[in-house]
């Protein structure tokens, strides 16, 4: 069967790659069109029809500053989907893009699924009306996300988080502490894993407060994760810190505790079990604060706490994410404490939540069948 994909980012990159691994385990005669990445075109044998380098557009004013090539994209997209009439077509993430993409294929009589659907749980729920109206099925990611979806009239099937796999697979192949000190020119200092995003307005906002609070901490090393499509010009211009590229996991791996920007990274540092703290500054507007409040529709907004229904790590957000605040919850983290043990515990909780599905071979399996009995 032939298979239309789309992932926007390089998370989606990664998760989508897994899914045309097992789809092609299931299916001999599989073929793949797709929007993403460089794992995404090892896995199909093919390049993509547009890099998620040059899709990675988050937040208003970043798609209306690139609202040209926002529409062109979408354009391209459009056109090769009606042009290449796929068995289905497969949406990874990246909402505001992908059911707009989904809607055109609906209405061409493509079959829609989505794998790792939008967050609706947190905000824009009333986006579940365009689900209902163009996706086949949901593939949820997420434990409650089919209780919220049936809320919601529509079903969706929980196939497992797929970053269970992932990190679980790139801690086994970490390379051994004195490798990794080697390989990336670092001397062996405890060491504070800073991950501040990937994406630039991301990196702005977080990182110098990531680095001024652990700084604080002078027998600790801080080193940034580097994330895709940025360039090291564009670290220098930020922080002195050390930045190695391709290498978060091992990073992780051999840190003491780790300072993690509001996104998946918080998911993956808990299943790496690394104590951190989770920072998100944007504007760092108290009024923004009490907006987002109101707008979101959970109590918590990292992926651990949210999975847990709990408290689990700490959330420094905007007017809160300051220096001095940072390190006060971090300080603690750093020793064998309570609230390290705390965290740690409470990452096995979550852990033993998220089961332990092959979320991208149990997909595969429920997109073929699916399409096997249309």
């Amino acid at each position: 069967m032939h298979y239309f994909i789309i992932a926007g980012e390089a998370s989606g990159d990664l998760h989508a790659s897994q899914l045309i691994e097992a789809l092609r385990a299931s299916d001999s005669e599989a073929r793949f069109t797709f929007l993403g990445g460089d794992m995404m075109a090892s896995a199909a044998g093919n390049r993509p029809i547009i890099h998620y380098r040059d899709m990675a557009y988050m937040g208003f004013s970043e798609v209306l500053r690139h609202l040209p090539e926002v529409l062109g994209n979408l354009r391209t997209a459009k056109h090769e989907l009606l042009k290449s009439k796929p068995d289905a077509f497969i949406a990874v993430d990246y909402p505001s893009f992908n059911l707009k993409v989904a809607r055109t294929a609906a209405k061409a009589e493509v079959p829609v699924f989505y794998y790792i659907s939008p967050k609706l749980w947190a905000w824009k729920s009333w986006r579940v009306k365009e689900i209902r109206r163009t996706v086949r099925r949901v593939l949820a990611i997420f434990p409650f996300e089919p209780q919220w979806y049936a809320d919601h009239g529509f079903r969706a099937d929980y196939v497992g988080n797929p970053s269970v796999a992932e990190i679980g697979a790139a801690m086994k192949a970490a390379p051994s502490r004195e490798d990794f000190l080697r390989e990336h020119g670092l001397r062996d200092r405890p060491i504070i894993a800073l991950l501040p995003g990937s994406r630039r307005s991301e990196l702005r906002n977080n990182l110098p407060v990531m680095e001024s609070a652990a700084r604080r901490f002078a027998q600790y090393r801080a080193v940034v994760a580097g994330a895709p499509g940025i360039d090291n010009e564009f670290y220098a211009s930020l922080t002195g810190l050390p930045v190695v590229r391709d290498a978060t996991i091992a990073l992780l791996a051999h840190s003491r505790a780790a300072l993690v920007t509001s996104g998946t990274a918080t998911l993956e540092t808990a299943l790496a079990g690394v104590p951190q703290v989770v920072c998100y500054r944007s504007n760092g507007s108290k009024l923004s604060y009490n907006v987002m409040k109101r707008v979101l529709k959970i109590s918590h907004v990292s992926l651990p706490n949210i999975i847990a229904s709990r408290g689990i790590v700490p959330e420094m957000l905007l007017h809160e994410c300051t220096p001095e605040l940072v390190a006060g919850q971090l300080a603690p983290l750093l020793r064998d404490s309570d609230e390290r043990r705390a965290q740690l515990d409470g990452y096995e909780e979550m852990r033993a939540i998220l089961g332990s599905n092959d979320a991208a071979s149990t997909a595969a399996e429920l997109i073929i069948s699916t399409l096997e009995t249309r």
